[in-house]
C-alpha cells in the first residue's frame, strides 16, 4: 500500500475502546454535542444557566448520579438575552461562580461556531461546558439552517472540537411549528442539526401543572434514554429541581402549545387595555389581568413581546404601548 494512503487512515485494531464520560448522566455527554429545544419562555436559558452555575461551583447536578469533582469553567454565548441586566443576575440567583464564567465580547469578536475565537479560547480556557443560545445565532453568517449541506460541516466541526477538548456543547435552540410531526423533528432548520447531536432534551410544561417545567429526552446515541425530570423557576427566579417525573412526549408537546396560546391571549389583552388607555398604573394592570386569569408571569412575558414602555410617574410604575407614550 501507498505510505501516503496508509499514513491517511486509521485502522480499527489499533483504536483503543473508552468510555463515555458525563456532564449530567444521560443527558449530557462530555466531549459531545448535546441540543436542549423548547418553546420561547419554556425556561431553556435558566435551566442551561442553573447547570452552568453548578459546573463553576464543583457542584452536584441535578441529581447524586454526576458529580462534578472540581469547580470548572464554563463559556456561555447568549445573543438575546443582555448580560449585566439578565444573564448575570440570573446567574447570582442561582448562586453561580462568576468567576468561573466566561463569554466572548461579541462587540468585538466573532464568537461563531467556527470562529478562531472561539477555538482559542476552548483550546486555551478549557472549559468543561459551552452554551450557544440560540444556536441559529452562531451558526455563520451565510449558512442556512434549512440547507443539509450548509449545515452538515458546521455540525461536523462543532464535534469534533467538543471531542478534541473534551467539552459538553450545548445548543440551544427553538421549536418549529410542525405540530404533527414527532418531537426529534420539532427542531428548527435541518434534521442535521439534530442528526449530529449525541442527545437531544425537550423542555416544556406540564399541560396539568404550568408551574413543572419538564425536560424530556428524546434521542440518545450513547447510552439508554433517561426519565423525564421536572423543575420549577420561582417567581424572583429561583431554581428547584424536582427529580423524575411521569409525562409523555406527546403531553408536554401540548403544554407548550398551551401556553404560546395564552401568552398571546394575553397580547391581545393587554393590547386592548392600552389603546384604550394611553398609560395605566401597573397595579391597575395587574387588577384587570387577573379578572381575565391572567398570571403576572405570562402578563410580563406579554408585556416584552409588545415592549411596554415603563415610565415612572408619581411613584408608581405605568405601562404604555410603544406608540402611546404619554408625557410629562
Amino acid at each position: 500500500m501507498n505510505d501516503t494512503i496508509e499514513q491517511s487512515l486509521i485502522f480499527f485494531d489499533s483504536v483503543e475502546p473508552t468510555e463515555t464520560h458525563w456532564l449530567w448522566y444521560p443527558y449530557i455527554p462530555l466531549g459531545k454535542v448535546t441540543i436542549m429545544m423548547g418553546d420561547p419562555g419554556e425556561g431553556k436559558s435558566t435551566l442551561s444557566l442553573a447547570i452552568a452555575s453548578a459546573v463553576t461551583q464543583g457542584a452536584q447536578f441535578p441529581d447524586t448520579k454526576t458529580a462534578v469533582h472540581a469547580p470548572e469553567i464554563v463559556l456561555y454565548q447568549n445573543a438575546e438575552d443582555g448580560l449585566a441586566d439578565t444573564i448575570i443576575p440570573r446567574v447570582k440567583r442561582l448562586g453561580g461562580n462568576c468567576r468561573g464564567l466566561v463569554t466572548i465580547n461579541e462587540m468585538k469578536e466573532n464568537a461563531d461556531m467556527r470562529s478562531t475565537m472561539l477555538y482559542e479560547v476552548i483550546s486555551q480556557m478549557k472549559p468543561k461546558l459551552v452554551i450557544l443560545d440560540p444556536l441559529q445565532a452562531y451558526l455563520g453568517e451565510h449558512v442556512d439552517m434549512h440547507r443539509a449541506n450548509e449545515i452538515r460541516p458546521v455540525m461536523h466541526y462543532l464535534s469534533m472540537l467538543a471531542e478534541k477538548f473534551g467539552c459538553a456543547i450545548v445548543l440551544i435552540g427553538h421549536m418549529n411549528k410542525k405540530c404533527d410531526l414527532r418531537s426529534i423533528y420539532r427542531g428548527l432548520g435541518s434534521i442535521d442539526i439534530t442528526a449530529a447531536a449525541r442527545s437531544v432534551l425537550l423542555v416544556g410544561r406540564d399541560p396539568e401543572h404550568a408551574e413543572n417545567r419538564v425536560v424530556v429526552q428524546v434521542k440518545n446515541s450513547l447510552a439508554p434514554e433517561g426519565p423525564p425530570v421536572a423543575f420549577k423557576i420561582g417567581e424572583e427566579g429561583e431554581f428547584e429541581y424536582l427529580g423524575e417525573y411521569e409525562i409523555r412526549t406527546e403531553s408536554l408537546l401540548s403544554g407548550g402549545e398551551r401556553h404560546m396560546a395564552e401568552r398571546d391571549r394575553c397580547v391581545n389583552f393587554l393590547r386592548e387595555l392600552l389603546t384604550k388607555h394611553p398609560s395605566l398604573p401597573v397595579s391597575e394592570i395587574y387588577d384587570c389581568a387577573a379578572g381575565e386569569n391572567i398570571s403576572k408571569r405570562t402578563l410580563y412575558r406579554a408585556a416584552k413581546a409588545l415592549g411596554i414602555v415603563v415610565k415612572q410617574r408619581n411613584h408608581c410604575s405605568e405601562w404604555s404601548l410603544p406608540n402611546r407614550q404619554t408625557t410629562g
